[in-house]
């Protein structure tokens, strides 16, 4: 059945987009044409998703005062008091708006964006290199759904709960501006969602050979200073809990990535048994080779014969 479903796609799929010659011209032509109707697509999703920008804020604040129970998949209210949200600039509001709206109008519209990419970009692939780069775009694209979905039910309303609460116990009044809260929450999503990359761009560099996996878990105290460099340089605030919230997932991830490795990596080419020389192929021109014995016709002794010496 599978192999059915490879000709299938060998026979209907890949063979007519092969050897498609074009010129420059018709290439920048086809890049045009594919471009606009992404754009139009992408516009067409940002007027609906515009219309549901209020919306979609107040989905965007429910980490902030709410902690997601996964055995009872509801949100809880946490002991945090009412934070009022304020704007310092007469278009932030609708500006923050336009960036949530923006935000979900590319995640809607994701999997037709790639499909134009695709058809674009295929024709100048390889077979081989279009059935891996198909599969793998999809697992990409998963893979960043996955890390801001984890980002948002998880790490967030922690992180806010700890940094909030830590202002109120200091006696200071919550009263967050909606620009810096919109940018601190759509900037976790974002990285998140590439952090949940880094198990897929390991194992695509063990596909190709550039690592393995013994390499891999050499280096991984060096994997875990980096990922606490990369969170202080990526996280929006300084303080070390937010970088520990991502550094931490990151080298989880790291030894995701070594499995894939060691699963998905390129495997090593098996050493070719070299061929015995034979021992007359050793000899010297004019005596014996060094540590061969050489039976002696004229005695019947054996003679250990070192090359340049004189004959016996």
């Amino acid at each position: 059945m599978l192999n059915k479903l490879n000709q299938w796609l060998q026979d209907s799929v890949f063979k007519p987009l092969e050897d498609k010659k074009m010129p420059v011209m018709e290439h920048l032509v086809e890049f045009q044409v594919r471009l606009t109707r992404a754009v139009i697509a992408l516009a067409v999703v940002f007027m609906g998703t515009f219309l549901y920008a209020d919306a979609l804020v107040k989905w965007l604040r429910v980490p902030l005062q709410n902690m997601f129970v996964p055995s009872q998949l509801t949100w809880e209210p946490t002991d945090l008091p009412t934070v009022p949200f304020v704007f310092l600039a007469p278009a932030e509001a609708l500006w923050q708006n336009v960036k949530v709206a923006g935000l979900c109008a590319i995640v809607l519209a994701m999997p037709y964006l790639l499909y134009e990419i695709w058809r674009f970009v295929v024709p100048g692939l390889h077979a081989q290199e279009r059935r891996f780069v198909g599969p793998f775009v999809c697992v990409s694209a998963a893979a960043f759904y996955a890390g801001a979905g984890f980002s948002f039910f998880f790490v967030l309303p922690f992180a806010l709960n700890f940094l909030i609460s830590y202002g109120v116990n200091a006696g200071f009044a919550p009263q967050i501006s909606i620009a810096q809260y919109v940018g601190f929450a759509l900037w976790f999503l974002m990285v998140f969602g590439l952090i949940f990359e880094v198990p897929l761009a390991l194992t695509l560099m063990a596909k190709l050979g550039w690592v393995d996996a013994p390499f891999l878990i050499q280096y991984w105290k060096w994997a875990l200073l980096g990922s606490f460099v990369i969170a202080a340089i990526l996280t929006p605030t300084p303080d070390p809990f937010n970088q520990t919230l991502m550094a931490g997932p990151m080298f989880l991830l790291y030894w995701v990535g070594i499995f894939g490795a060691k699963v998905f990596g390129k495997k090593p080419a098996a050493e070719s048994d070299q061929p015995s020389v034979p021992t007359t192929a050793m000899a010297g021109v004019g005596g014996s080779a060094a540590g061969v014995a050489m039976p002696n016709s004229s005695t019947g002794e054996d003679y250990v014969g070192v090359p340049g010496g004189r004959p016996r």
